[in-house]
């Protein structure tokens, strides 16, 4: 076994890595839109599930409206801290723009206690009430995507971008579709059960690691 390790030296290996997720998704038949191609392939990186070279969903023009975004500042707000974790905010601050989670903000616990909500709804609603420019990247809780929209229904915000990638099993799928029926909303939207933090922030990362 050990004559089949492949020797790649360490500052090479994301380099073979997406090099073998190429030659994969070429032996698979799939051909990716140029403008989406990286997004979707770190994706495949994070995850080593080639499912997402089907399931992820782009409305038209979202990775240069995220990317607009982004160079004027506007802030990404997460629903885990997992996921602002693994944002580059060095990255990010080059455009004086930073990462923001409530989730563990005391006013949030008292907030969802007192209506009878999960933690995710109220720092959606306490994300709407900064009034700023947002970009949210929801990797966890469906019920933060069905306040979104929700919230977006209102007229009490209107997000620059939504990455709806939530995993699970109850109201997840609903969930994305409820964000994928916002017409005039940015979303990136990885359509079924699976997703999660690590994606979300892979790709926040992924629209830096193009700028």
């Amino acid at each position: 076994m050990l004559s089949e390790i492949e020797q790649v030296l360490p500052s090479e290996i994301e380099k073979r890595s997406f090099e073998i997720i190429t030659e994969e998704l070429k032996e698979m038949g799939k051909i990716l839109c140029p403008e989406t191609e990286l997004i979707v392939k770190r994706c495949i990186h994070t995850s080593a599930d080639f499912e997402y070279a089907d399931s992820l969903v782009f409305t038209e023009g979202v990775v240069e409206k995220a990317k607009d975004a982004i160079r004027r500042g506007v802030p990404i707000i997460t629903d885990t801290q997992m996921g602002k974790a693994g944002i580059n905010k060095k990255r990010l601050a080059e455009y004086g723009s930073e990462v923001l989670c409530f989730m563990s903000d005391e006013d949030v616990a008292e907030m969802a206690k007192k209506n009878g909500t999960t933690r995710a709804v109220a720092s959606m609603d306490k994300a709407a009430a900064l009034g700023r420019e947002a970009i949210f990247a929801v990797g966890n809780a469906p019920t933060a995507l069905v306040r979104l929209y929700e919230l977006i229904k209102e007229g009490k915000i209107n997000p620059e971008l939504i990455i709806a990638v939530p995993v699970g099993f109850v109201n997840v799928v609903q969930s994305k579709e409820l964000i994928l029926s916002l017409e005039d909303t940015p979303s990136i939207v990885a359509r079924g059960r699976k997703g999660g933090s690590n994606i979300a922030a892979c790709i926040c990362n992924a629209l830096l690691y193009q700028m």
